[in-house]
């Protein structure tokens, strides 16, 4: 989630350069983290072929468990990333980027917007994002109902980034549902994508 409450939210149509710029990015985390990553999934509606969006990939790096998270922590850093805890959402750390040349490469490259997070494997949050994404690649009429929905929400709440997520939660969790999350992961998920108080 990209917590930027300044910056309007702005749905594009798909880009072909989405998935590019993530294997490129895909290929510094492999070269950097090595083992300590089980694996780096694009999700998020970036990730999901003619789906329009937020120009703003989501990449996960999977961990089997967190024991050298603290590792994790300090060679993202040297990326130019910068450890921002869980913003509310249990199994996944956010790391922002300090600036557009975050990750920073030998190439000198700007990036286009990312969200990066750290994810354990089998988490709710992870389970979350996987299961959507391959749902909406697999039914692109519920893609493009997704798609219209956030181009209304945006329309709406174009300055109000908490409200534009909200407006996005029944939808998401009403696929959720029918791919058997249990009712207290579907119950998290909800409360963990509300508007704070």
């Amino acid at each position: 989630m990209d917590k930027n409450p300044s910056e309007k939210i702005s749905i594009e149509d798909y880009s072909p350069e989405w998935a590019t710029v993530f294997n490129r990015l895909k290929s510094i985390y492999q070269s950097t983290l090595g083992e300590f990553v089980a694996d780096i999934q694009h999700v998020g509606s970036t990730s999901v072929v003619g789906l329009a969006a937020k120009p703003i990939l989501d990449i996960d790096l999977i961990v089997t468990n967190k024991s050298n998270f603290h590792l994790i922590v300090e060679k993202l850093e040297q990326l130019g990333y910068e450890h921002q805890g869980d913003w509310g959402i249990t199994g996944r750390d956010v790391f922002k980027r300090k600036s557009a040349q975050t990750p920073i490469d030998k190439s000198g490259s700007e990036w286009i917007k990312h969200n990066l997070y750290v994810c354990v494997a089998g988490s709710v949050s992870l389970r979350n994002h996987l299961a959507l994404r391959d749902f909406l690649r697999q039914n692109p009429d519920t893609a493009q109902a997704y798609a219209q929905l956030k181009r209304q929400l945006a329309a709406t709440h174009a300055e109000q980034r908490e409200l534009y997520t909200a407006g996005k939660t029944e939808f998401i969790v009403s696929i959720l549902e029918r791919l058997n999350f249990e009712p207290s992961e579907l119950a998290a998920i909800s409360s963990e994508n509300q508007p704070s108080s």
